[in-house]
């Protein structure tokens, strides 16, 4: 997921100074040459439940080293390892989960102490005003030990600038850390190499199935002793080492870390392909210049807090997916194991694909379409060692977490706006069969038997199911009728409509359904449902927002509600209905940045507020927009009303600063809304521009009044189109006050 380290961007070559605002100044026009990184916080979204991490890292890199504030593993609050809110880091690890609702990772741990270690391994609190985190950098004051941490990173490694204020400073290495339950480790083999270097190999397991994680870690000092320390618990299994230097007071000490998914012959090369020397400078420096020129894809006009909003989440949008390939393209097969060689050189994991394809890849589409091709060959990798494309993926293993397929959503995404063209015949083939094949939550022969998935057959989540897998078929459905295979498109686009099956008449809510034809009783469209706890008809969610969720025929579900006036008086209700959910609610931790009964902190929601616009009520969309602006998307700590997903929250936000958003990915449109920032330029391929103007735009002017595409009046138009924004252009709004 992460490759070419951004460094192939020459039609992007003159982003980077083409304008941004005046450095420091908070509602400048653009100006140029201004680093961008300075508008990055990553601390945004680590308190609460954003699940983001503050650590540095480069784009779509595979190492995303930062503190750790869990003392143990496995509980949901830590997916990412660290809260903003606690006082105490238990360890500094190599990798980390972004935004997701998983603990997992967190491997290869290290922490600086003074003294000996006694019943109870090293922790520190850390002093919160030194912490500084940027796009690329990490930096924080431990109080007990006075040692002061720095990092950087690059794709496949990482560097530590440790500087201690006492003397006798030393290092923990701990390879049974992490952010998974225990026991987590199952093989663990370490080992001493020469007089500076300790290199090794664990199989660890949690959240995401048995993967491999190696690592070959370098000082820039000889090591006087290391001790490995006997385990607490007879079940551990990786190995902790107490690391002595003799360091005195003042002295400053060098880490370096590579890390590989393969061995450590792989993270030996990794290390010394991508930092063969000792200047931490160097490699904080690299790291900031390939985050400006990914940053300088889009410069915008707006308050200081808009540009931090609006840049941490297109800081965030690029921190997955992560190339866990090698730098010589290794990487190890999903399911054999078999370490095998990329054709590109590139392999990309951390597929949180249920959110994210709903607009974070549409946005990669834009922004960084060399990497479009690059992300479908990794998923077709994994369709050819598993027999079916990926449903969620972390670090290259298989954890079928959710529902649908929607990697089928990506690429047909891809196919349709003229990636991959080279290959449409074979992604076509692996999408039919990932919706064929039966696999954990896709039992394709009762859905087609049915026409649904019965709830007294699939006890959990049949009516999510049902409407998400009714949106794959119609992009498979796209694709073939793309490819002139008339066969396959008629198959799924009658598999498209498949979500009427499940509307009911008399209550306007897509209900379950037995395999008799028999709606489920009792009903109550406020009971939300989750499969990991208490069950239920739907995923994360309840009737009130699955009822929405035909992104592929809006206008079929408008006809279905009587028209358009029925559907908007409903679609109204769903923003102000009282919340009534009972218990079930509160142990739903995926419910979270609520207006009534619209969940913007979950992606089921997402598309939700454009569908007025698309029912002939912009009004709406625009109060709406506003509203979630307001109240969600905060430049401080708990800024985030729910997890980031791997970019989707986001995307969510920059789509809709734009002032358009994709209800359907696959189909290349992109529903009208209402901007949020006054400028922006896209910066596209080939050198092209797209300019977005919000004329008259403020706190009172939130409504659009009239639009203009390069200067042709498009006011009676909802949409426009993935071509015309690639083509480049200006896009002009009007705004006013009613």
């Amino acid at each position: 997921m992460n490759i070419h380290g951004f460094n192939c961007i020459l039609f992007y070559a003159c982003a980077a100074t083409l304008c941004g605002c005046a450095a420091g100044d908070g509602n400048s026009p653009c100006g140029q040459g201004e680093n961008l990184t300075q508008y990055v916080n990553p601390l945004i979204g680590t308190a609460y439940v954003g699940h983001t991490f503050p650590g540095p890292s480069v784009p779509f890199g595979g190492v995303q080293p930062g503190p750790d504030t869990a003392e143990k593993g496995g509980h949901w609050d830590y997916c990412a390892g660290y809260k903003y809110e606690d006082d105490t880091i238990y360890s500094f690890s190599q990798t980390h989960m972004n935004g997701t609702g998983c603990p997992d990772l967190g491997d290869i741990a290290v922490m600086p102490y003074v003294g000996e270690i006694g019943s109870r391994l090293p922790s520190d609190k850390y002093d919160k005003e030194s912490q500084i985190a940027r796009a690329g950098y990490y930096k924080v004051k431990l109080k007990e030990s006075g040692a002061s941490v720095e990092i950087s990173a690059t794709e496949h490694a990482c560097i530590y600038r440790i500087t201690f204020e006492k003397d006798g400073g030393k290092i923990l290495l701990d390879l049974q850390k992490g952010m998974a339950g225990p026991p987590r480790v199952v093989k663990c083999s370490s080992r001493i190499v020469g007089n500076n270097k300790i290199e090794g190999e664990c199989r660890v397991k949690g959240f995401i199935p048995m993967r491999d994680i190696a690592f070959a870690m370098e000082f820039d000092r000889p090591i006087t002793e290391a001790k490995e320390l006997p385990q607490s618990d007879p079940k551990e299994l990786g190995q902790r080492y107490a690391i002595d230097f003799g360091l005195k007071k003042g002295d400053v000490l060098t880490i370096k870390i590579g890390i590989s998914s393969v061995d450590a012959a792989g993270a030996n090369l990794n290390l010394q392909t991508e930092i063969p020397h000792w200047d931490f400078d160097a490699v904080r420096d690299a790291a900031e210049k390939k985050w400006d020129a990914v940053l300088s894809r889009v410069q915008i006009e707006g308050s200081r807090a808009d540009k931090e909003n609006f840049y941490t989440s297109m800081y965030h949008l690029f921190l997955q997916p992560n190339n866990i390939a090698d730098v010589d393209g290794a990487y190890r097969a999903t399911k054999t194991n078999q370490k095998k060689i990329s054709p590109t050189k590139n392999y990309y994991s951390s597929w949180s694909i249920w959110d994210t394809y709903r607009a974070a890849h549409s946005m990669y589409t834009i922004l960084s379409p060399e990497y479009v091709d690059d992300f479908v060959e990794s998923m077709m990798l994994h369709y050819s060692d598993m027999g079916f494309l990926p449903i969620n993926v972390y670090y290259g293993k298989e954890t079928y977490c959710m529902i649908g397929n929607h990697a089928i959503s990506i690429i047909s995404e891809s196919i349709m706006k003229g990636f991959y063209s080279g290959n449409a015949a074979k992604a076509l083939d692996a999408m039919v069969v990932s919706s064929t094949k039966n696999l954990p939550k896709s039992q394709w022969d009762i859905y087609e038997k049915y026409g649904y998935y019965p709830f007294d057959i699939v006890k959990n989540e049949s009516v999510s199911r049902t409407l998400e897998s009714c949106y794959n078929d119609y992009c498979i459905a796209l694709v073939a009728q793309k490819l002139a295979r008339q066969d396959i498109s008629g198959k799924f686009s009658k598999r498209s409509l498949f979500y009427k099956n499940l509307f009911d008449s008399e209550t306007k809510f897509m209900r379950g359904k037995d395999s008799k034809g028999n709606f489920r009783t009792p009903f109550n469209p406020f009971d939300f449902a989750h499969d990991g706890t208490f069950g239920g008809d739907y995923t994360e969610g309840s009737a009130w927002q699955y009822t929405w969720h035909v992104q592929q025929d809006v206008e079929g579900l408008i006809e279905m509600f009587g028209g358009k006036k029925p559907f908007v008086d409903r679609l109204s209700e769903l923003f102000v209905s009282h919340d009534i959910r009972g218990d079930k609610a509160r142990k739903s931790l995926d419910i979270t940045g609520l207006i009534g009964q619209y969940v913007h902190g979950n992606e089921p929601s997402h598309h939700i507020i454009y569908l007025f616009t698309l029912a002939d009520a912009p009004r709406k969309t625009a109060e709406l927009v506003r509203e979630v602006f307001d109240r969600f998307y905060m430049n401080k700590p708990d800024g985030l009303c729910g997890n980031d997903d791997c970019g989707q929250m986001s995307a969510w936000y920059m789509f809709s600063a734009f002032g358009f958003y994709p209800v359907n990915p696959a189909s290349g449109e992109y529903v009208l809304g209402a901007p949020q920032i006054k400028r922006a330029k896209l910066n596209l391929r080939g050198g092209k521009t797209f300019e977005i103007k919000a004329d008259n735009l403020s706190k009172e002017n939130k409504y659009v009044k009239s639009i203009r595409l390069n200067g042709k009046d498009i006011s009676g138009r909802k949409t426009i189109t993935y071509a015309e924004i690639m083509a480049g252009g200006i896009l002009e709004f009007d705004m006013s006050n009613r």
